[in-house]
């Protein structure tokens, strides 16, 4: 298991300007104030957060618009060539980091890759278990898949299917609610790992690959629905 790469954000550097010693994970030498050449750091460390999944979003969006003020490419017109680079590497870094930790979803998977866990299907693709689909869906989206395709056929044939459409509307409905479930079950989640020691957070980890592939899985049922009931 991997751990968490913000341990490397301690790690102390001159300033290239100065030459005063200062975290490797600064933007900005907190002694001359100048900035410095693109850290090597995980998102959260970025925008001077700790690894949180419950995070304050205006106190996000607070510090990412004053990061880009700071690091505006207008600002180092005068600037030396390799300030002007690092100011267009650091804005990169941060809308990235921001546009990520802003969506929880985002957020939940970029921390659990952070942490070494495989949240989705493409990073398992040499492994066993691939699908990971939640056993107690399997006869349903079964179901579900032969509704979808009866519809198809009853619209490529002109024809109307009132009880049907009626039948495919209920389970949009069912996994909707299925997908706020799992939303909830995220949240409490969140809390396990923001606020437990290692082993706990261990669990809560393996906790939420698992609700994520869930989410990944209702939601390409929904979507599926929404196709052919064109919503």
């Amino acid at each position: 298991m991997a751990t968490l790469q913000v341990l490397n954000s301690a790690v102390q550097m001159p300033c290239w300007s100065c030459s005063v010693s200062h975290v490797e994970s600064t933007l900005f030498c907190p002694h001359c104030s100048r900035i410095q050449p693109p850290p090597g750091v995980d998102f959260f460390s970025a925008l001077g957060l700790t690894p949180h999944l419950q995070l304050d979003l205006a106190a996000l969006e607070k510090e990412f618009h004053r990061l880009s003020r700071q690091l505006h490419p207008d600002r180092y017109a005068r600037a030396t060539n390799n300030e002007k680079e690092w100011s267009l590497a650091d804005t990169a870094l941060i809308n990235d980091a921001y546009r990520t930790l802003k969506d929880p979803l985002r957020r939940t998977e970029y921390l659990l890759k952070l942490m070494g866990e495989e949240t989705s299907n493409a990073e398992r693709k040499d492994k066993k278990n691939l699908s990971r689909v939640p056993a107690d869906l399997l006869e349903e989206a079964f179901d579900l898949n032969m509704q979808l395709e009866e519809m198809r056929a009853a619209r490529k044939a002109n024809a109307q299917d009132v009880e049907l459409q009626s039948q495919l509307e209920e389970a949009k409905k069912k996994f909707t609610t299925m997908l706020s479930d799992v939303d909830r079950d995220l949240r409490v989640e969140w809390t396990r790992w923001d606020e437990g020691d290692e082993l706990v957070r261990k669990v809560a980890q393996k906790a939420m690959v698992a609700q994520l592939d869930r989410r990944r899985y209702l939601s390409n049922l929904v979507r599926d629905v929404n196709e052919v009931l064109g919503a």
